[in-house]
């Protein structure tokens, strides 16, 4: 049997010493070293598109900077400009393998960023990758920079790219369930509160409760989402700016302003700013907020689906799947399960963030990996889940008209709408007396003459009981002394 052919190499030095690179890797030595240092995720970072695309931002707009205030030869820096603008197109991203989460506060992130564009830039020139006398990893494409202020940057402007696609998915969810409360808002049914029966409303308003709820969590999201446009480019290190340009800070934000499209500014107190991670914080929680509603509307379309015969029953979710290996028949609700199940990993990633922004240590945190990481899935997932919930759910439940209209009219909490015109003292002893004789509210009411038939159907009516039409009549209300006793 013939022997593998020998896999070419280039050699790539550090300050550690030399190792042997696959001569096609656009990755150097910076990236093995953290390759077999982080095999904890087996995720690369390239499983973030964004966050890949936002370390080419800040490596374009650093260049185009260094141009500008004379640190960098028009040459490399055009170079280093086009090879960034490849990635930002999606070229090279199998190339950014370093693990999500890893030691040295994003460090090998930032050198898997700097070796692939510079030896894309090579390549471009006509160079061997690796020929970093010509074009440096460090000296070149990482000139004016620190990952201090590359990481944390990069990551805000990647995390604001991936907002927009869970916006969008967001939006379009909210949506679904607004259309489901206009097919459904002539559809009465029995309101509960404390999964007791509570008083009528239409299963439109109730579906429309859930549309309200997203929007505002859109909003919510969309305004934590500008904390992250403070960033810290031109702190280098620690925040002091040393090794940089006076010009250099205002220039990259210029530039990256034009590249991004975002109202990016520059930190007022750069050394604050390259130790804090308080947006990232905050923006976690906004995550979670919207992750635990979602999951409490999907805890209600389980609720409100379950049975069907013995359970509530009052919409049908679309099967999707046989749900038992031993109960022949049975459909479970499984994709508001796997939302919920979204949301708990949602919950688990905010404190996960929160720990990690408590551990930060004086003037740097180096935990911000595993914030971006808890952050990136977090979105990611959300943004699947609505996906899934939306066209696997939401957008085929249908409604059981007859069994919500049979719960109606057999429910005492409807007599609640009579309490303006006969009291509450006898609109209580009237639905006591109604659940030991399992007669209706509007037999009893008038029967007991309280009011004639023709008002009681009037203030029952769905347009009443919903609150969709307000209560016009003034019927004196009766004292509790003069109930006529059934």
């Amino acid at each position: 049997m013939a022997s593998a052919a020998p896999t070419l190499t280039r050699t790539e030095t550090d300050s550690l010493g030399s190792m042997e690179i696959p001569v096609d890797a656009y990755w150097g030595i910076h990236t093995a070293r953290a390759d077999a240092n982080f095999p904890i995720t087996k995720r690369p970072i390239s499983v973030y598109p964004d966050l890949v695309v936002g370390l080419a931002m800040v490596k374009q707009a650093s260049a185009r900077a260094n141009r500008e205030i004379g640190v960098l030869d028009p040459e490399r820096a055009d170079l280093i400009d086009r090879a960034a603008q490849r990635v930002i197109d999606g070229e090279f991203h199998e190339q950014f393998t370093v693990g999500v989460i890893q030691g040295g506060a994003g460090t090998s992130t930032n050198m898997n960023a700097n070796e692939v564009i510079t030896n894309i830039a090579l390549e471009m020139a006509g160079h061997e990758k690796g020929d970093y006398a010509f074009l440096s990893p460090i000296d070149h494409t990482n000139r004016s920079q620190s990952t201090n202020d590359v990481y944390p940057t990069a990551v805000k402007i990647g995390l604001s790219l991936t907002l927009r696609s869970l916006l969008e998915e967001l939006d379009l969810l909210r949506l679904s369930f607004l259309g489901k409360s206009r097919e459904f808002h002539d559809v009465l049914k029995v309101g509960r509160t404390q999964l007791q029966d509570a008083v009528p409303m239409t299963l439109g308003q109730e579906f429309n409760g859930f549309a309200t709820t997203l929007g505002y969590d859109h909003t919510r999201l969309t305004e934590n989402a500008s904390l992250m446009f403070e960033i810290n480019m031109g702190a280098t290190a620690i925040g002091t700016g040393i090794t940089t340009h006076p010009g250099y800070a205002p220039a990259v934000l210029k530039h990256l302003r034009d590249i991004t499209g975002l109202d990016l500014r520059t930190a007022g107190d750069l050394v604050e700013a390259t130790s804090d991670t308080g947006s990232f914080m905050s923006f976690s929680s906004t995550l979670k907020r919207n992750a635990m509603k979602l999951s409490k509307i999907c805890n209600d379309l389980r609720l409100l689906s379950s049975g069907p015969q013995a359970g509530l029953g009052e919409i049908n979710l679309p099967a999707m799947q046989a749900g038992s290996s031993i109960m022949p028949g049975k459909v479970n609700p499984v994709i508001p399960e796997v939302v919920n199940q979204v949301a708990f990993a949602v919950a688990g990633a905010d404190m996960t963030v929160t720990m990690a922004a408590e551990a930060g240590q004086l003037q740097l945190n180096a935990f911000e990996p595993v914030i971006a990481h808890s952050i990136f899935q977090s979105i990611t997932w959300m943004r699947q889940a609505m996906w899934t919930l939306r066209v696997n759910c939401v957008d085929g439940i249908t409604a059981n008209r007859d069994r919500l209209g049979a719960m109606v009219g057999a429910s005492v909490g409807v007599i609640t709408a009579l309490t303006p015109f006969i009291g509450y003292a006898a609109a209580a002893a009237l639905a006591k007396t109604a659940l030991l004789t399992n007669r209706s509210v509007a037999d009893l009411v008038v029967e007991a003459g309280l009011m004639s038939r023709e008002e009681v159907l009037k203030q029952l009516s769905p347009a009443r009981l919903s609150g969709l039409e307000t209560i016009t009549a003034a019927i004196p209300v009766v004292a509790s002394e003069d109930l006529i006793e059934i």
